[in-house]
């Protein structure tokens, strides 16, 4: 018999974000913005997960205001014409007595995976580099990096204008900020790399820096991170725990008030080594490294990790016995759910009221239709 899920309907309190339940919708990238604004579409989507009862909306990347910082020409913009059609999809949101916060990118050279679409200028990174030893886009100039760190801090402080309920930025993936963070990518010698975890984490600090000091000292700041690569998926920033405090804490004393924690699988843990195949997974780490709250990803819900979805795989439901065992123990604070939220945008009442019977496979065809 499966065991309660009462624990994820418990509610979490940050600041001044105030949640009924410890559920988050992870941000997934749509690619229905048309030229780059969203409108009607992308508020009703959000608005029926809101009335499904998540917790926490987090929305699909949207980009600064850098001339190359998104790969796709469905992907939104989060400034200029734009803001108008994200106040909108805040306040259907806030209407159906949901909780919202757009996550913030930049993709750096990381070209899109699916379309043959370019930007006007090249792409913009650390090093000019998409991974180890392969030449994309273009070196980031002093003048570049500060006009990108203020493109965070105005776009954080457009949030916090429209009514939206914290912010997240991406830091996560092989994306521009992750670009900086790994060592394969960021082969600067200025005062923006370096040979330690901590040097080159100095960019996203600096972005945190400016955001904390736009949106002030009460609006809820996320940051996402992963170890694992787009371009490297066994990649490993961290490989002890010392090293991990290295990279995380100065971001959290930077301003971040949630680290959400990427990983392909919620349940692997982080560290064997140290404390066994049953221990803390990444969220459970840097929670325990950092003190600062923490959210978990991972294929949660399905039995097959979302990789498999760029070859076209279903993925079958799985149980929730094991988030449910780690929550209980305070592991972390909040659970990030993905795919199961495309195709089920009730699935949070369906666990709440133990409807586990009645949970639908994923079927990648319902990544080209926004419902």
């Amino acid at each position: 018999m499966p065991l309660s899920p009462d624990i994820l309907f418990t509610p979490f309190r940050l600041k001044t974000l105030e949640l009924k339940n410890r559920i988050v919708m992870a941000p997934m990238t749509r690619g229905f913005a048309e030229g780059g604004l969203v409108g009607k579409p992308q508020s009703d989507y959000y608005r029926r997960r809101a009335e499904g009862q998540v917790g926490l909306i987090l929305t699909e990347g949207t980009v600064v205001d850098r001339p190359a910082s998104r790969n796709e020409a469905g992907i939104p913009y989060f400034y200029g014409e734009a803001l108008e059609g994200w106040r909108e999809t805040a306040d259907a949101v806030h209407a159906a007595d949901g909780k919202i916060a757009p996550q913030i990118w930049h993709v750096g050279s990381v070209k899109s995976s699916s379309t043959e679409y370019e930007p006007d200028v090249p792409f913009e990174s650390p090093s000019g580099l998409f991974a180890p030893g392969q030449a994309r886009g273009v070196v980031m100039s002093e003048e570049d990096i500060a006009d990108t760190i203020a493109a965070f801090a105005q776009a954080a402080g457009n949030a916090r204008r429209l009514g939206f309920d914290a912010v997240e930025v991406h830091g996560a993936h092989g994306y521009l900020v992750d670009q900086f963070f790994w060592s394969g990518t960021n082969k600067r010698t200025d005062g923006w790399g370096g040979p330690t975890l901590r040097e080159r984490s100095r960019f996203a600090a600096e972005i945190i820096a400016a955001i904390r000091q736009t949106v002030g000292p009460d609006f809820p700041l996320i940051l996402r991170v992963s170890q694992w690569k787009q371009q490297q998926l066994e990649a490993r920033l961290a490989e002890t725990p010392e090293a991990m405090s290295d990279w995380l804490v100065p971001l959290v004393e930077a301003g971040v008030d949630i680290l959400h924690c990427s990983q392909r699988r919620f349940w692997e843990p982080e560290f064997p080594e140290v404390d066994g195949a049953q221990g803390l997974n990444f969220a459970g780490w840097a929670k325990k490294l950092t003190g600062a709250a923490t959210i978990s990803v991972g294929s949660v819900g399905l039995a097959s990790d979302f990789i498999n979805v760029f070859s076209g795989a279903t993925a079958e439901p799985a149980g929730i016995d094991g988030l449910i065992e780690r929550m209980e123990r305070e592991e972390f604070d909040l659970i990030a759910v993905g795919r199961v939220l495309i195709t089920e945008p009730d699935w949070v009442e369906k666990v709440r009221t133990g409807r586990f019977n009645e949970m639908q496979t994923f079927d990648p065809a319902a990544l080209h239709r926004l419902y």
